[in-house]
């Protein structure tokens, strides 16, 4: 006796049929991610519930307010390091000897740039402590790129000259506290 097998599929059918119905079932339960090009297979095994996340999987205000906080802070750190850019750190040292000493080179503050520049304090608006950075002394002002001034930076009224240091120098002793 001859059976039909017209509708038993081939062994390769099977297998492919098998491997969607397992891909599928697999997407249901469990997701795929990537780490440093290395796939991970994470299972799914419910919600969880807490600070960040409701009963209902929806986000809470302090997930909100964590999200809000993380984008201030890389604002923060992209505006801080414009001004690393135009107003380097400047280099320094101290010792019990000699004392303290800020400079500038072209390399001050780890920014590579071509021009060494000049050691000041510089404030934030409102605060009274300072950091020591290297001032550009030619070209226009980096707010006003369209002057006709060849004085760099030298004019930021954000910036104070150190006490007891030519105004030209491009190294300033530090007087002791």
């Amino acid at each position: 006796m001859i059976k039909d097998t017209s509708h038993v599929p081939s062994k390769a059918k099977f297998e492919h049929i098998t491997k969607i119905l397992v891909k599928e079932y697999l997407s249901q339960i469990a997701r795929f991610f990537q780490i440093s090009g290395v796939f991970y297979l994470c299972f799914l095994q419910g919600k969880l519930i807490g600070t960040y996340y409701d009963h209902n999987g929806e986000p809470t205000q302090v997930l909100s307010n964590v999200e809000l906080a993380v984008t201030q802070g890389k604002k923060l750190k992209a505006e801080s390091e414009l001004e690393n850019n135009l107003f380097p750190p400047c280099n320094s040292e101290w010792s019990s000897a000699k004392g303290g000493r800020v400079w500038c080179s072209p390399h001050s503050g780890g920014v590579e740039r071509d021009w060494a520049g000049l050691p000041r304090k510089l404030y934030r608006p409102g605060s009274k402590s300072h950091r020591c950075v290297c001032v550009r002394t030619t070209g226009p002002p980096s707010n006003q790129p369209n002057s006709v001034q060849n004085r760099g930076d030298l004019d930021n009224p954000s910036l104070q000259e150190y006490a007891g240091c030519h105004s030209l120098s491009d190294s300033c002793a530090l007087p002791e506290m």
